[in-house]
């Protein structure tokens, strides 16, 4: 059983309209009514049926807001009077439009009955009772289910309307949410190229400040670096804008290249790849990785500078990808500063990297396994898949 319709008063002058028309139309068979009677009936019964009919008539103008009151009023007085006969029927109508089922179809009966007891008080002539109860309650059933049909009708529309809106905002949300995707995914993808490539410049500044009297070739050594890996930062800044709007370019994740850049800036990193080459994976499998080895080495030089840093890389399709990077902690408490910044999450500092690293490999559709201190040692385990 579906609910009421409640439309409310007329604001539109196509409602306004309907209406006028739907009270002209019901005067209009009540003075049809009230002059075949003429001559036929007293005065005081014409007049008492002229009255009726007005009442009924004037009834239909709130039939909008109160329709089903409306019609029992209507049809109350289309028993005595015959002129309320055509304003009871409208008003009949307009409750199927718009009460619920039960409601239409009580409203309905009873416009059936009240017209049945008019028939049987003041018989119509031209046929016999039965024919014309047979018109009544034919002529009912039509009202109430050409109403009901209607309703039925415009609530179907107003379904589809409806779906349509949420399927309009639902499909702005998931707009909305791939620019919020894709503006993370750029902050995540710079924090990765600029962590690197800026402490590369910063160990090599701080090289130049530190040994103040360097041979001028050291200097101009460092000097070269520095713009080298300035100039770098800027081409894989481009490619991020690139990337994110293309397929990736597995071309330029190049692990023997990233570690060659490394050790040039002084670090010591042993490298045990087992036979895995990037360009060989998945795409979504080799940018996480790169960037979690580069990320790793990023986070050793800045807590164990000068510390040995080993990365093995070990898996096959169907078992997985499996990324490890070990360096020792500089001293007790610098590993209890990285221990917990790994632990700690997304906090402000060194913890984003690690946090990012995180969320890099659950968009992967892996995990970072190990991230803390380990009898000694800073150890990063992270599982990536790799499918068959």
């Amino acid at each position: 059983m579906t609910a009421d319709v409640r439309p409310g008063p007329a604001r539109t002058r196509r409602d306004r309209a309907i209406r006028a028309g739907s009270v002209a139309c019901a005067l209009a068979a009540a003075a049809v009514v009230v002059r075949g009677d003429l001559g036929a009936a007293p005065a005081w019964h014409l007049a008492a049926d002229a009255t009726g009919g007005a009442a009924a008539c004037g009834a239909l103008w709130l039939s909008r807001r109160w329709p089903a009151t409306t019609a029992l009023i209507a049809v109350a007085l289309a028993v005595p009077a015959a002129s309320a006969s055509v304003a009871a029927g409208i008003a009949t109508l307009m409750t199927a439009l718009y009460r619920r089922s039960a409601v239409a179809i009580a409203t309905g009966a009873a416009w059936v009955a009240a017209t049945l007891a008019r028939f049987w008080l003041r018989p119509p002539g031209l046929a016999p009772y039965p024919v014309w109860a047979l018109v009544a309650v034919l002529f009912g059933v039509a009202l109430t289910g050409w109403g009901m049909l209607a309703r039925a009708r415009r609530q179907l529309v107003l379904s589809l309307s409806e779906r349509l809106r949420r399927a309009e905002e639902e499909q702005r949300r998931r707009v909305e949410q791939a620019r919020h995707t894709e503006r993370l995914a750029i902050a995540r993808e710079m924090h990765d190229v600029l962590a690197h490539r800026l402490s590369l410049l910063a160990l090599h500044a701080g090289a130049l400040e530190f040994n103040a009297r360097a041979d001028p070739a050291e200097v101009v050594e460092a000097a070269a670096v520095m713009r080298s890996s300035a100039h770098h930062a800027l081409q894989e800044l481009r490619q991020v804008i690139s990337v994110l709007r293309e397929a990736p370019v597995l071309a330029g994740l190049d692990l023997p290249a990233l570690v060659e850049e490394v050790r040039r800036a002084g670090m010591r990193v042993d490298v045990h790849d087992g036979g895995v080459r990037l360009p060989g994976l998945p795409g979504a499998t080799a940018r996480a990785a790169y960037r979690i080895v580069q990320e790793g080495l990023t986070n050793a030089r800045r807590h164990a500078p000068g510390r040995p840093v080993t990365v093995r890389l070990d898996g096959a399709p169907g078992r997985g990808l499996t990324i490890e990077v070990r360096n020792p902690v500089a001293t007790c408490a610098a590993g209890s500063a990285s221990g917990s910044a790994s632990v700690a999450g997304p906090l402000a500092g060194e913890g984003a990297g690690l946090a990012g690293m995180r969320e890099r490999a659950e968009l992967a559709g892996g995990r970072v396994e190990r991230a803390g201190v380990d009898e000694g040692e800073f150890r990063l385990a992270v599982w990536l898949p790799w499918p068959v």
